[in-house]
């Protein structure tokens, strides 16, 4: 512990995020934050089915990113909020082919 009065008393708050494999974008992983927000029965299925409140464009840019490879974002209106969706590619590392997507939620 410091003495240092200005030092946070604590990490900030986590955003939801996630990692998708596959055309699906099925759910392998989602941090605590993602399963307070979709639940734990969100792990092991397709993101259009877990990921209720989402809009379609959101799974839009998933299907995007995981065609070209190329991270992207979007914005949105949910629960009286602005959210903001990045969705980075997971690359093959001998191949170089997506095989995957993370997604990450911030306000």
């Amino acid at each position: 512990m410091t003495d240092d009065p200005t030092a946070p008393t604590s990490a900030p708050p986590r955003a939801p995020a996630a990692f998708h494999v596959g055309p699906g974008h099925r759910i392998v992983h989602g941090n605590p934050p993602f399963v307070e927000r979709f639940g734990s029965t969100a792990i092991g299925q397709p993101a259009r089915e877990a990921m209720l409140g989402l809009p379609p464009k959101a799974f839009e840019l998933m299907d995007h990113v995981l065609r070209t490879g190329k991270a992207g974002a979007y914005r949105f209106a949910s629960d009286d909020r602005t959210w903001r969706l990045v969705v980075a590619p997971r690359i093959d590392p001998v191949t170089g082919v997506p095989f995957g997507v993370t997604t990450h939620l911030t306000t």
